[in-house]
């Protein structure tokens, strides 16, 4: 007979949403929950969730929430009876699943064996073909000199991938065009590996063009049972990261689907798999190849639950506790269309920088599902990764499940921090991404898109009202001018400027041949447009400096000052030379002092948030000096390089 072993203390090593997400599944089983937080994290939201919480160290994640000695120290001390890693930090560090099992503590996850069998790239590859898996030509083996993976580039071929055997998340990923291109990459994929998983080895696969990215997740129990649980597509990316996932995935007949879901059982059973893991495939056509296997709950596993109707953070507490899994193979029923969206803390227009800071507002649309580890008045810290939140939209169809998500990403208001939301808009109501004709090397649109013509109306009513102080425009029920009056603002939208005269008459403003009622708030205004009341919330960023919402767009906005610069665009010689974009390390530095370079030329490597961002030179010139040191921790804003002074010929000759 079965012995079942409660658990009834949970140790949670990690952070933010995913912590969140696994307190809430333990309160509803009656588990005491036991948050782990750093210095940076002593008033995060899973610190106020959980029953008790105790402090590891200061922010670096290094010296806290990677730190395997002291998050052991402390389970013992917590008398906790199981760890649940969540993902990221240490669910793939097998020497910490097998240090957990030494200690007596359930780790909730597979053996540290299986991490270990999957989480070496190539010797998974290896035992994936023995299972009778299809995997990439490619190279998967110890020998890591780079003269050797030159030429084992050239037998693969080009476009190859170069890859952290011990990657994941996108982290430790280099894509090479051509051979004289190789050995920067692999020097950059080797610095970033080592950085971020402790081991530079790579291997190489050759790169598919168009191809879909899709994942099954599996599920196994320690009584010899394993199952699929269903699919996934994340084709939709940058840089290698997930941005949209849904499940299940589109336009797969029904003889693949079910070849890939065997498939991924047989790679779990391979391994003796325990727990929740995904399989991760490379879908060209009509075949299939395995890319890896994360072996933990993965970001997107809200998908999987909304159309499977099952919480999989319970089935993994119940295959730790010994238990059989929920549900049988034939048991497993989808239901309708799951999406969601990777709310990052990010500048899409700095190329995808990211952002940390306070979250001043923050109101959470409704119809959809949220997962998130902060509230208003908390802040994304420079530490950790940038994701705000997840938003997943369940619905009986697909083309449903993206205008319910389009819908609530319309509707989200958070700031003053920069983030990705419109661009999740644009993306939930592209029509490629609706015809499935994505891929994930699809170009995902960054352009700028233009100033919405109701913006410039809103922007110069809002102006006026601020001009006219704060009675009684501020009176909360809104208020209305009077029977007729014109007015004039001056707009700054950008680096475009506009003076706007507006008239109203009776409450309505009558702009471009319509007569609009409209009623002004202290953080909105309402319009009445086609019989229905529309709200514009609009938040103060500074003095004289304003954020206008509309459909989902953040237009920034001031009033355009005639007796200052009416362009405000950053020449190159406004700054004496680099400046951080962001917090971040200096991890290699590729000028020295006295060198000539070209606009355009790397400077230096910066770490930031896992990912490797190289800094340019913005112009020709002469290297005065670097202001850092290679391992340097360093602020966003701080002079990194600096330029010598261009002086002109007149300026030569006096």
């Amino acid at each position: 007979m079965t012995q079942y072993h409660p658990i009834k203390r949970l140790l949670i090593a990690n952070r933010g949403e995913i912590a969140v997400r696994i307190i809430k599944t333990a309160r509803r089983l009656g588990i005491h929950t036991i948050a782990l937080y750093s210095d940076a994290d002593a008033r995060a939201m899973h610190v106020r969730e959980a029953d008790e919480a105790w402090h590891l160290g200061p922010a670096p994640a290094r010296e806290s929430y990677l730190d395997t000695g002291k998050v052991l120290r402390i389970a013992q001390q917590a008398n906790a009876d199981a760890i649940h890693p969540g993902y990221g930090f240490l669910s793939e560090n097998s020497d910490f699943a097998t240090a957990c099992e030494q200690r007596g503590l359930r780790f909730i996850g597979p053996s540290g064996a299986a991490i270990l069998a999957m989480g070496d790239k190539s010797g998974a590859k290896a035992l994936m073909q023995a299972a009778g898996v299809p995997v990439l030509p490619g190279y998967h083996g110890a020998d890591q000199h780079t003269d050797f993976l030159r030429d084992q580039a050239s037998q693969v071929g080009f476009p190859l991938l170069i890859k952290a055997a011990s990657g994941g998340g996108g982290k430790g990923m280099r894509r090479v065009d051509q051979l004289t291109d190789f050995d920067d990459a692999l020097a950059a994929v080797k610095r970033e590996a080592s950085a971020a998983f402790g081991d530079d080895h790579v291997l190489l696969e050759r790169y598919l063009a168009r191809a879909r990215h899709v994942e099954v997740q599996v599920f196994a129990d320690t009584l010899g049972n394993a199952i699929y649980l269903g699919d996934r597509d994340c084709s939709l990316q940058r840089r290698h990261q997930k941005v949209i996932e849904e499940a299940p995935a589109p336009d797969i007949a029904p003889v693949l689907r079910r070849a890939m879901g065997e498939a991924a059982v047989a790679a779990a059973r391979a391994i003796t798999y325990r727990g929740a893991g995904t399989i991760e495939f490379l879908l060209c056509g009509e075949e299939f190849f395995f890319m890896e296997m994360n072996t933990r709950l993965q970001v997107e596993h809200p998908v999987t639950e909304a159309v499977t109707g099952q919480d999989l953070v319970a089935w993994q507490l119940a295959v730790a506790e010994g238990k059989p899994l929920p549900l049988t193979q034939e048991e497993v029923i989808l239901h309708g269309h799951a999406v969601e969206a990777r709310l990052y803390a990010e500048d899409v227009a700095a190329g995808f920088l990211p952002a940390s800071g306070p979250i001043q507002w923050l109101h959470w649309p409704a119809g959809v599902r949220i997962d998130t580890g902060v509230s208003a008045g908390d802040a994304v810290s420079p530490y950790y990764d940038p994701m705000i939140a997840k938003l997943i939209a369940h619905a009986p169809s697909r083309s449903e499940a993206f205008a319910s998500l389009a819908d609530a990403l319309a509707a989200l208001e958070l700031g003053p921090l920069v983030h990705n939301g419109p661009l999740l808009l644009r993306l939930c109501e592209e029509p490629e991404v609706l015809a499935m004709g994505h891929h994930t090397q699809w170009p995902i649109p960054t352009d700028t898109l233009p100033v919405p013509a109701l913006a410039w109306p809103l922007a110069a009513l809002w102006l006026a009202s601020r001009e006219r102080g704060a009675s009684p425009w501020q009176q909360a029920a809104g208020f209305r001018l009077g029977p007729t009056r014109s007015f004039s603002a001056a707009v700054r939208i950008g680096e475009e400027a506009r003076v706007l005269t507006l008239v109203e008459r009776a409450g309505s403003l009558l702009w471009q041949g319509e007569q609009i009622p409209f009623e002004l708030g202290a953080d909105q205004i309402r319009l009445q447009q086609a019989g229905s009341w529309r709200r514009y919330p609009l938040h103060t960023l500074g003095e004289g400096d304003y954020l206008l919402q509309l459909a989902g767009r953040r237009i920034r906005f001031s009033a355009d000052d005639q007796h200052h610069q009416l362009h405000h665009d950053h020449q190159a010689g406004d700054t004496p030379g680099i400046l951080a974009p962001m917090h971040g390390i200096v991890v290699a530095l590729q000028v020295e002092a006295g060198q000539p370079v070209s606009k355009g030329q790397p400077l230096l490597v910066l770490e930031a948030m896992k990912m490797e961002h190289v800094l340019k030179a913005d112009r020709d010139g002469v290297i005065e000096a670097l202001q850092c040191r290679q391992g340097e921790q360093v602020s966003q804003g701080a002079l990194l390089v600096r330029f010598a002074e261009q002086h002109t010929a007149q300026e030569e000759r006096s």
